[in-house]
């Protein structure tokens, strides 16, 4: 039980200061070449993971993400029952980060373009969006099976590898969806937004899972002998 109240715990931060540095950035993290606003984000999501790395993961791994959990599931790293229960905590999680920040907007005022920075994506452009999350979150998966690998990995830089990759990511992704590649990090934020994050929400579930599906299976290729 200690290993999924971590993963609820984990999440919890990473959509707090994630998507929070979003909500009172004034909405810069969302406009294409926004310069220091769209990196200010990208640092507060992989920071964040590299905080929650080096706080929980000698407990569950700190996965916070169940893209992550279903790669290291497919991986035979973790076992169905726990793989189910991670990906339970880390959705409650997700949206006790997003009801904290609901509460915050609710208590004061902010310039964000939503109240716990959900995810989205203009109309017409479904398919430049379900390849991305698909392709993005295929990278980062894939660095974490090998950083994390326990013959092949970083050892104790793993969480340092996989918190600047997400950094990454988002400098590159942020202008397409917000960036998602974890299905948790988007269902908590677009259960309080509503609207167009909820009707879009499909996209921010099957394409990072797709992608995570993806990853295990080039991973075992390029860790075989």
């Amino acid at each position: 039980m200690k290993k999924y109240f971590a993963e609820m715990i984990g999440t919890m931060v990473l959509v707090l200061m994630g998507c929070g540095s979003a909500v009172f950035s004034g909405g810069i993290a969302q406009t294409v070449g926004a310069g220091t606003g769209t990196l200010g984000v990208a640092l507060a999501f992989g920071l964040a993971v590299v905080a929650m790395a080096y706080t929980i993961g000698n407990i569950s791994g700190c996965h916070i993400n169940p893209a992550i959990t279903l790669g290291m599931w497919l991986s035979r790293r973790i076992g169905s029952r726990d793989a189910m229960f991670y990906m339970l905590f880390q959705v409650v999680g997700a949206i006790l980060g997003s009801l904290i920040l609901a509460i915050l907007v609710a208590t004061g005022g902010h310039d964000g373009p939503t109240m716990t920075g959900s995810n989205t994506f203009d109309s017409g452009e479904t398919w430049q969006a379900f390849i991305a999350e698909t392709a993005f979150t295929f990278i980062f998966v894939l660095v974490v099976l090998g950083a994390t690998d326990e013959k092949k990995g970083a050892g104790n830089l793993a969480g340092l590898a996989i918190g600047l990759t997400l950094v990454l990511i988002h400098i590159v992704c942020i202008p397409i969806t917000g960036t998602s590649v974890n299905p948790a990090r988007s269902i908590g934020p677009a259960l309080f937004d509503g609207g167009q994050a909820v009707a879009q929400l499909w996209l921010f579930i099957v394409a990072p899972m797709l992608g995570a599906g993806i990853s295990a299976g080039v991973w075992r290729v390029l860790k075989s002998n």
